[in-house]
């Protein structure tokens, strides 16, 4: 397996960029977005591309579709979509909703929200479990007015900390929306461990894909490992680590103008045979079936 990803380098990275200096988080309507764009020939918000920062999507009027990790997603009056640090997502052309943005750093979020309620907040660091979409969602204009009131207010007392709040109250009211019922009490040792895990998987699943060196790496045994991934996933360590390479590798597939066989030499396989055979045993068709498809 190699080290380096050549493919999806080919899915550019959308760094947090403020027009008013801000460097932490910002509050904008999409007909901002779009007038930002047209002043950057570099960047095509219809391509899927991966940011490196949080983005909350706050519908207010009318329908459409937008892709995250190329599932599509339909969206009207009352949507929410929360799009997490590393996600790949894309407008559709012709869209016809408007609403608004948030969006933020993962500074942000360590630096002013507290640790319960990022143990509560699971998609900002959970997303390969937890859907981007909350439907129906009735204390969005209430959100909405409160921060445009923060973010225009001249009187910066506070203000960050101010906004971070109502930030994370909105979060966590999107948290109990989605799930409907209450969540059990979080074994917080087991939550760090699996966002640890997540995280390595992320930086090494070109290397390997063996639970045992995941488990080493975290210094706890295989059983352990897959016990706690059980607890957050109702799956397996090994069904997670599979899962985030097809993920990636659907995402190179997409996005980029290179060979099934670079592909799959991209996303750990040193042999295109192998990354077929394990493409096909996951999505139930062969890259190149996959590809014909799009």
């Amino acid at each position: 397996m190699k080290e380096q990803n050549i493919a999806l380098k080919n899915i550019p990275n959308v760094a947090f960029k403020s027009n008013e200096g801000d460097t932490d988080v910002e509050f904008f309507d999409l007909a901002e977005l779009f007038s930002r764009v047209a002043k950057d020939p570099n960047h095509d918000p219809k391509q899927p591309h991966r940011i490196t920062f949080f983005a909350l999507m706050i519908i207010t009027n009318g329908k459409g579709v937008h892709q995250v990790d190329l599932k599509d997603y339909a969206i009207k009056e009352g949507s929410v979509l929360k799009i997490a640090k590393g996600q790949v997502h894309a407008f559709q052309p012709n869209f016809q909703y408007s609403g608004y943005l948030v969006v933020f750093t993962e500074d942000f979020v360590l630096r002013y929200f507290s640790k319960s309620s990022i143990n509560y907040i699971s998609h900002l660091y959970n997303y390969h479990i937890s859907e981007p979409l909350v439907e129906n969602s009735t204390f969005n204009n209430i959100f909405l007015e409160q921060l445009r009131e923060e973010f225009e207010s001249d009187n910066t007392y506070a203000q960050k900390e101010i906004i971070s709040k109502l930030l994370e109250i909105y979060l966590l009211r999107l948290e109990r929306h989605a799930h409907k019922t209450p969540l059990d009490n979080l074994n917080t040792t087991h939550q760090t461990l699996f966002f640890n895990f997540k995280d390595l998987v992320e930086k090494n699943y070109v290397t390997t894909r063996n639970v045992k060196d995941y488990a080493d790496m975290l210094f706890i045994s295989t059983k352990h490992l897959n016990k706690i991934v059980k607890e957050f996933t109702l799956n397996t360590a090994k069904h997670f680590i599979d899962n985030f390479v097809i993920l990636e590798t659907k995402r190179a597939i997409v996005s980029t103008d290179y060979s099934l066989k670079e592909v799959g030499y991209a996303v750990g396989f040193d042999e295109v045979t192998n990354f077929t055979k394990f493409f096909k045993k996951h999505m139930g068709t062969t890259p190149k079936q996959f590809k014909a498809s799009l």
